[in-house]
This record gives structure tokens, C-alpha cells and sequence, in this order.
């Protein structure tokens, strides 16, 4: 996953990957006589290093075969030829390219799980703040239930989220409490078809096996693939409004005369 930052001066980053590393390779072919091959290793790998834990891949590659190609051309012999005789350069040049391959991978792994954790953050954050909100004693049930429903929107990525009283109509498919999707046959994968583009989703919110009212899921401009976590949170947002539900339904104390 590439930071906004990187994206932004994309670029700018493929151009340095590309031409850091030749004017390393230059400087130390000038300094060819006091410095030693390994030590210009050394130099290349920081490059690459550099451009591969910007998280982009191109930039990893592209570093690491600018430095194999300007490692072979001027600092091993035959000099301005790209060809390699001694077995200690042709490894040199190797390992180069491996050490891009893999820098960029453990950096692209470490950027996944960094927005992983922070997407795991955002939902519990979004809990706390609906359970406070539905506990707020001068919050209106239509006020709970709308706020709901666009943080339902927002963590599953959807078009449009609405709350409807009661049971939802017959025929629709619902998502469970374990973030499965019930009602399209049980070859049907969300997190490799997404959520259906043809019609509602409904996540039931229920008390005591009586179906209150549900929250409708649409996602139809586009394929919307949530994570089983993600699902799961739109799942215990829902469940938020059910004390206010029940309490709506409670019939009004009957007034002194």
C-alpha cells in the first residue's frame, strides 16, 4: 500500500530510484583504485534499501536494476561492457536484485498491516462513539439511527444505508452476526464477489428473536468487498439502536390526573 505522500511525488521517486543509483556507481568508479567492491555493495543496497521501503514496488525494482546494471557496466571488469567475468561480481549483482525484491516486499507486508490496524481502530473508535451516542438521554431514536446508518455506510464502503421498522421484505439477503451472507446459496463469497450490486442487504436488528427493524445495504455503483471485519462491526453498530428501539415501543406512563 502506497502512502498519499508517495503518490503524490511518484514520479519524482521512479527518477531518483532510477538515476541514484548511476551516480553512485560514477563517483565510486572514480574512486575505483581505493575502494573495493564490497564496499560499493554496501552503497548500492543502501539505495535500494531507500527506494524500496517507500512501500512502492516499481521504485524497489527499478533501483535495484539500475544499481545490478551500473554495478556490472562500471565498477567490474571488462569496464563499459554490461557482462561479468569473476563469480564474486556476478553474485554481488545478484544479491542486489534480491535485496530490492525482498526489501519491498517486507515493506509493502508492513504498510498492509499497519492500515489493517488502523482501520481496526477506526471501527472500535466508531463503537464507543455510537454506543455513547445511544445512550444519550436527550437523543432522538430517528437522530441514533441515522447516525448509525452512515457509519454503517462508511465501514462497509456502501452507496447508501437505510433503517426500516420492522421485518425487511421478504427475499432479501441478510448478513449475519459472523459476517456471512445468508440468502444468496452458500457458494457465495463477499470477500471474493462482494456485496451484492443487485439489490438490498439487511442487517436485522433483533431482540428476544423479534426483528425490530433492519438496516438496508446498497451497494450498486460499484463492487464493495468489506472485510469479515468490517462486516462484523456494521453487524454491532446496528445492535446500538436496540435499546432505544425497545424503548420507543414502550408505552408511555399513564399521566396523574
Amino acid at each position: 500500500m502506497i502512502s498519499r505522500t508517495v503518490l503524490a511525488h511518484r514520479p519524482v521517486l521512479l527518477v531518483l530510484a532510477g538515476v541514484l543509483p548511476l551516480l553512485a556507481c560514477l563517483v565510486l568508479a572514480g574512486l575505483r583504485a581505493e575502494v573495493a567492491n564490497a564496499p560499493a555493495v554496501l552503497v548500492l543496497v543502501l539505495l535500494v534499501v531507500a527506494a524500496a521501503s517507500t512501500g512502492d514496488r516499481a521504485a524497489g525494482v527499478l533501483a535495484a536494476a539500475s544499481a545490478a546494471v551500473w554495478f556490472d557496466v562500471l565498477l567490474t571488469r571488462p569496464y563499459g561492457q554490461l557482462a561479468i567475468h569473476g563469480r564474486e561480481d556476478a553474485e554481488a549483482m545478484v544479491l542486489l536484485m534480491v535485496v530490492g525484491a525482498a526489501v519491498t516486499e517486507l515493506s509493502l507486508w508492513g504498510r498492509r498491516q499497519q492500515a489493517r490496524a488502523s482501520r481496526a481502530s477506526g471501527f472500535l473508535d466508531g463503537l464507543v462513539v455510537s454506543a455513547e451516542s445511544a445512550q444519550a438521554a436527550d437523543r432522538s431514536v430517528e437522530d441514533l439511527v441515522s447516525d448509525v446508518a452512515q457509519r454503517i455506510t462508511d465501514v462497509l464502503g456502501l452507496d447508501r444505508c437505510r433503517f426500516v421498522a420492522g421485518p425487511p421484505a421478504a427475499g432479501l439477503p441478510r448478513l449475519s452476526r459472523t459476517g456471512g451472507l445468508l440468502g444468496r446459496g452458500s457458494s457465495y463469497d463477499i470477500d471474493r464477489d462482494g456485496l451484492p450490486v443487485d439489490t438490498e442487504v439487511a442487517v436485522e436488528v433483533a431482540a428476544q428473536d423479534e426483528v425490530l427493524g433492519a438496516f438496508l445495504l446498497t451497494a450498486a455503483s460499484r463492487v464493495t468487498r468489506p472485510s469479515r471485519d468490517q462486516r462484523c462491526t456494521a453487524v454491532l453498530l446496528a445492535d446500538q439502536t436496540v435499546p432505544a428501539l425497545l424503548e420507543q415501543r414502550r408505552p408511555a406512563p399513564p399521566q396523574r390526573p
